[in-house]
């Protein structure tokens, strides 16, 4: 607020500053003709006064006027010159001649100077004094009070908008978080209530959309958990009873591909649990080491290159972290899996405690991941063109699961080049 407000200010302030300045210059200049012969008409009854003075005494007691009136006109000052020294330009020797008076205006349009001409050689002029010290301090005085009270009014016109703004910045962060059902409350009466409306408008559309799309994915997830059962108890009957091994080969392979479809629903599942905004994440305090030697001996089973030689590195100041385990092993599960897909024989996992955070790093020794394609592999069922066979590649989910579960935790997960020659996808969560 603070920024926008001396913005304004210093808006405001230019412009008055150039318009009191500017803008009596400009009307001077553009009406110059009339103003003079308004300052003549103004001034002549003076003119005449002071002429009338001189010439009702003789030529060589003007002196005596001169300083007669200057006592009487006081503060302005009243001089007697030649014409030759007093410096008039060509154009005011003219009007001298012709008889009328000589008039020169200040900067703010302001009558300086008055010269009235007394014979051929003789002129006598009126000066007018600038203002003392006092009046330019009122004068500036007035200017400061001015523009504390144009402060005052942009602070007065800008605090209700910087109010309202600052609501709708924070539902739209709220919303980013995933609190879909956060709304601004700005009435219409504000000066952006049609834009605080329409923004709750498009905050319900976005929420009616995502609930009807998770909804759905969870309908259909269900719903296709009964049949696939169904289907696996009926192929696991068949298989009870004595069959030709062609049969008995194909039937295994059906079983295969129901499994593969049911790993499919719960990893749909898993997704979908993990888009409710509404689930905080748990605060436990575990032992790193041993938290990853259970995640480690959770996949064990599922290590099928006996070859593949997994490394643990813990570069801890402390042992101990606050996190979700549950949402942490799964992130850790996924990315494990996924080292164990693409590597050639070796795997590192690191860990790393600092007063900001922790990080945790999975490396393998596989043909990585191209840069241009880093960020897009944790979006749901993408898969890199060089695994579109499932059997390597998977479903697509794996991490964006684990993505989806580090992000509820408040931390961020990406994928850099590794030191072993493949891929190393990092997961970092705050304190």
């Amino acid at each position: 607020m603070f920024r926008v407000l001396i913005r304004l200010y210093l808006l405001t302030i230019v412009t008055y500053s150039a318009a009191i300045y500017l803008i009596p210059m400009g009307i001077i200049e553009v009406f110059h003709h009339r103003y003079m012969n308004y300052t003549i008409e103004q001034s002549r009854g003076l003119q005449s006064l002071i002429v009338r003075q001189y010439h009702s005494r003789p030529v060589e007691r003007w002196s005596e006027v001169t300083a007669q009136l200057a006592r009487d006109f006081a503060p302005l000052k009243v001089q007697l010159l030649h014409r030759q020294d007093a410096r008039y330009t060509p154009a005011e020797e003219q009007l001298l001649e012709q008889g009328k008076p000589v008039i020169r205006l200040g900067e703010w349009g302001w009558m300086e100077e008055i010269s009235s001409p007394l014979n051929g050689q003789l002129a006598v002029k009126l000066t007018i004094p600038p203002d003392p010290l006092d009046m330019n301090l009122l004068y500036w005085t007035m200017n400061v009070l001015i523009g504390a009270a144009l402060l005052g009014g942009l602070l007065l016109w800008l605090r209700p908008h910087w109010r309202d703004l600052e609501r709708l910045k924070a539902t739209a962060a709220q919303l980013g978080r995933g609190h879909l059902e956060e709304r601004t409350h700005i009435p219409p009466s504000s000066n952006i209530g049609s834009l605080a409306a329409v923004f709750d408008t498009m905050a319900n559309d976005i929420e009616h959309l995502l609930n009807q799309q998770r909804d759905l994915l969870n309908a259909v997830s269900h719903e296709l958990r009964t049949p696939l059962t169904r289907l696996d108890f009926g192929l696991a009957l068949a298989l009870s009873e004595d069959q030709p091994a062609a049969s008995r080969e194909r039937l295994q392979g059906l079983v295969a591909h129901i499994r593969e479809l049911d790993e499919l629903v719960l990893e749909l599942l898993s997704y979908s649990r993990l888009q409710n905004p509404a689930q905080l994440p748990e605060q436990v305090e575990v032992v790193l080491d041993e938290f990853i030697d259970s995640i480690l001996g959770s996949i064990d089973d599922e290590l099928e290159n006996p070859e593949i030689v997994i490394d643990v590195v813990l570069d801890c100041a402390v042992e101990r972290f606050t996190l979700d385990p549950r949402l942490t092993a799964r992130a850790l599960q996924n990315l494990l899996r996924n080292a164990m897909r693409y590597c050639e024989r070796r795997i590192q996992i690191g860990v790393k405690v600092c007063a900001k955070g922790c990080e945790i790093w999975v490396d393998d020794d596989g043909i990585g991941i191209p840069e241009e394609q880093r960020a897009r592999i944790f979006e749901p069922f993408y898969r890199l063109d060089r695994s579109r066979d499932r059997a390597t590649g998977g479903f697509g989910l794996g991490l964006a699961i684990s993505r989806r579960a580090v992000e509820a935790q408040g931390g961020t997960l990406t994928a850099q080049a590794s030191p072993l020659g493949g891929a190393r996808l990092r997961l970092w969560l705050p304190t």
